[in-house]
């Protein structure tokens, strides 16, 4: 069902990227990956318009953190700015951590570590 589908993993702990990209891949996900928000930023308004069917963004990077970074990522005024679906990966999945996170323009929450089966069932949500 993911076979193709481009995610765009924005993480800053190292070993913590490797592994989700290592799970993902499994998934049959392409996966490309920043290490803070600000590439994450330059990576998405360099692509062509629907290049990423997802962001999995981590909260606390230094640099840009994520609610910065989907802010930018939303007001960029590039086709699909409004549409690309954004996910918050935070270890912190207090109602406010989620509110705030909503706020900035994501759509969704991932807990960290990363719940493999529950995102998938977010990620097939998004297709519905």
């Amino acid at each position: 069902a993911f076979k193709g589908k481009k995610i765009l993993l924005v993480e800053d702990n190292e070993l913590n990227r490797e592994i989700a990209q290592e799970i993902l891949c499994e998934y049959g996900f392409r996966v490309d990956t920043a290490e803070n928000g600000a590439v994450a930023v330059e990576k998405v308004s360099t692509a062509a318009p629907g290049s990423y069917d997802l962001v999995l963004m981590d909260i606390q990077m230094p640099v840009m953190n994520g609610y910065a970074a989907a802010k930018a990522i939303r007001s960029s005024g590039r086709a699909d700015s409004a549409k690309i679906p954004i996910f918050a990966m935070t270890a912190n999945a207090f109602r406010e951590d989620v509110d705030k996170a909503l706020a900035s323009g994501m759509n969704d929450v991932a807990t960290k570590p990363l719940d493999i089966s529950l995102l998938l069932e977010k990620i097939n949500h998004l297709q519905s």
